[in-house]
């Protein structure tokens, strides 16, 4: 596969990359795809992930990561979770260190995958659990394409998001520090 990506097809693209990709190749497939506008994004959505050899690869997985869930443009549940025994909860992100736990994760990414550590993280997770919106969809500007954006309320993120197809985006996860976005995708539920 080329360092440029064809969008004809872009279902079929994302299927694709799930399987893992560069993180060249999957910013050629964000920046082929259209903008999102905020109101699109309203509703309950399925996560996913692109591994591109991103510190993060994996981790929102292990820990129970279920999607994301926007009421409105100022009430986004930015971290959804699968709650253990069934159902699902939304996690309160500032609660959780990953701006400090970010240079440990860039110099040993295994780190944090031990399946021991994801079992106790998704045992404890919901006594992190918020009732409470903790980021807001805005429109910014993100590799020259004006598109909706979450911003959480309490961690330096931005994920921005483009159109797959009408039920499905693709997410580039800006985080202060971190050397190249964690790109994921979204289906709705």
């Amino acid at each position: 596969m080329g360092a440029r990506m064809t969008t004809a097809e872009p279902v079929a693209t994302l299927r694709h990359l799930e399987h893992g990709a560069t993180i060249g190749e999957a910013l050629a497939f964000f920046d082929g795809l259209p903008a999102v506008e905020v109101p699109e994004l309203l509703g309950s959505w399925r996560g996913g992930e692109i591994p591109t050899g991103n510190p993060m690869d994996g981790l929102l997985e292990r820990f129970g990561w279920h999607g994301k869930r926007f009421d409105s443009a100022d009430e986004v549940h930015p971290l959804v979770m699968d709650r253990p025994g069934g159902g699902v909860f939304s996690l309160h992100p500032g609660l959780v260190p990953l701006p400090a736990l970010l240079p440990a994760l860039q110099r040993r990414p295994g780190l944090f995958r031990h399946a021991a550590l994801g079992r106790v993280a998704r045992a404890i997770a919901p006594a992190l659990g918020t009732r409470a919106p903790k980021a807001r969809l805005r429109r910014t500007e993100y590799r020259g394409v004006v598109s909706a954006t979450m911003c959480y309320d309490d961690l330096p993120i931005h994920d921005v998001f483009r159109r797959v197809d009408a039920d499905t985006v693709l997410g580039a996860m800006d985080l202060r520090g971190l050397p190249s976005p964690f790109i994921f995708f979204l289906r709705r539920e």
